[in-house]
């Protein structure tokens, strides 16, 4: 590949600008004023201008509750969560650590903080700042049940060490339950979005035009075609209501009391069927008491539906499983000796 050019920036006097413009002339500044010289007016606002102004807004108001947090082996992004020195973040970027610098907005000294708890299963984590500046600025969490799809967005962090990008795009779907990977956490009720999630921002901030958080940026779909891939325009969020909800146990109790995620009680592994495809979702063992085995399933009997959503392996089931709350009472249905059965499970609590 050829070696690019240095950039050099041409330098053009602002009236020669004009003449190439298709300008009558270039007039001086003593010529340009008088009777016969009026003023230009000012333009009058555009929708464009207003949009551009309300993103300006929004950036100013919420980038500075944006914070980069470093590791000895990686970065990603953080969000101020309150005054005491809190900040919220993706499990995956803690990883294992207990110690870390964080850096705010306005590019000072890092900070240190310390691990407070990580809660894996829902990739959540909060920080503490051993060393609180007084002028905290902690973001707003909106509504996320009042998030619509075509919703203008902003995704705020710190992708690939650039510290305080921005990138827009709209939500293009919500509810979505996704996977991180087999054996992973499985999320649900996501919000996507097509604003640009890269290495980094994890962690950050997905806001609205009012500059509320409405979700944490998570995860970037990956395109098998792609070799593996980051598929461009589809990333994901976890929804600010289930951010604050494990954060505050997370800051309260140190730890998560009340998970809000919904179990069947059982233990499974895929299953292959024609062709070598998955094909379901074998129960290995049900938790005696359990929910399952109170709807009568039992080891052996193949999981293939869950409320509707097709069962195929054990990733499709989590993902299943992470559209509903415990509590909820829905037909699971199963095959049982090649022959195929339903029951209504009672969801427990994971």
């Amino acid at each position: 590949m050829a070696t690019p050019l240095p950039f050099r920036p041409v330098l053009v006097p602002l009236c020669a600008v004009a003449l190439l413009a298709g300008a009558a002339g270039c007039t001086t500044e003593s010529d340009a004023s008088g009777p016969d010289h009026p003023q230009a007016e000012a333009p009058e606002p555009t929708v464009t201008g207003e949009l551009e102004q309300t993103y300006q807004d929004v950036v100013n108001d919420v980038l500075p509750s944006v914070v980069q947090i470093t590791t000895e082996n990686q970065q990603g992004s953080g969000i101020v969560y309150d005054d005491e020195g809190h900040i919220v973040t993706n499990a995956h970027v803690v990883a294992s650590e207990e110690s870390f610098d964080v850096t705010l907005a306005t590019g000072q000294r890092p900070l240190e903080a310390e691990l407070v708890s990580a809660y894996p299963e829902q990739d959540l984590a909060v920080l503490e700042l051993t060393d609180p500046p007084d002028q905290l600025r902690p973001a707003t969490f909106g509504d996320s049940s009042s998030v619509r799809v075509g919703q203008i967005v902003l995704a705020m962090g710190n992708p690939l060490g650039l510290s305080s990008s921005v990138t827009q795009g709209i939500v293009s779907a919500v509810g979505r339950a996704v996977s991180e990977g087999e054996g992973e956490a499985t999320l649900g009720n996501m919000v996507q979005t097509s604003a640009a999630i890269n290495p980094g921002n994890s962690g950050g901030a997905l806001v609205n035009l009012s500059g509320q958080v409405i979700g944490i940026p998570t995860l970037s779909a990956r395109d098998p075609g792609m070799g593996g891939g980051t598929a461009p325009g589809i990333g994901f969020a976890i929804p600010a209501s289930t951010v604050t909800f494990i954060a505050d146990q997370l800051i309260e109790h140190r730890r998560v009391v009340d998970s809000g995620r919904a179990a069947l009680g059982v233990s499974v592994r895929t299953v292959l069927g024609d062709g070598f495809q998955p094909a379901g979702a074998a129960i290995v063992e049900a938790t005696e008491g359990g929910p399952a085995e109170r709807a009568g399933l039992r080891a052996g009997d193949v999981l293939v539906e869950l409320a509707g959503d097709e069962v195929t392996d054990v990733v499709s089931l989590a993902e299943a499983l992470a559209t509903h709350r415990p509590d909820q009472t829905v037909s699971v249905a199963y095959l049982r000796n090649d022959e195929r059965r339903t029951a209504d499970v009672e969801l427990g609590e994971a």
